[in-house]
């Protein structure tokens, strides 16, 4: 699996913390969000992570913000990308099985970096059940070839 981790300028703790997490999960990654503490728009960082999903060039993507609602908002914009702003552990685990989540949004003035690894590891090791939510995410597809 390959990721592709993203953020703006109030997002960089948790980011360097799930970076952490995906070292030790051998995961391979790369970081593509701003490695500054002033203000930067978080739109220039989401779309051409969720551009770089979408094409197949990474599996999954993590992004992360202050809430997190702003890079969900601007990654689903892109064809092919589900994002889900998650800030539990279940919501994370049935993101994954029942919509087949290929982005993970997190805000860090919501999560503390201990409870973002606990949401990432397990949204980042639960497989997409398949069966009847297959036939959910097709209508969803479809809906965006309109």
């Amino acid at each position: 699996m390959r990721v592709l981790i993203t953020g703006d300028h109030a997002g960089m703790t948790v980011r360097n913390e799930v970076k952490n997490l995906l070292e030790e999960m051998g995961i391979e990654h790369e970081d593509a969000g701003c490695s500054c503490e002033t203000s930067v728009d978080y739109p220039d960082y989401a779309l051409p992570a969720a551009k770089r999903i979408a094409s197949g060039e990474f599996d999954r993507g993590i992004f992360i913000c202050g809430t997190g609602i702003g890079m969900s908002i601007a990654a689903n914009k892109v064809k092919g990308i589900r994002c889900a702003l998650t800030h539990d552990v279940y919501s994370a685990k049935l993101t994954r099985q029942h919509n087949d989540s290929n982005v993970l949004a997190m805000g860090e003035r919501v999560v503390g970096p201990g409870l973002a690894r606990e949401v990432a590891k397990v949204w980042l090791e639960t497989e997409f059940d398949g069966g009847r939510h297959a036939n959910r995410i097709g209508k969803i597809t479809s809906y965006e070839d309109q």
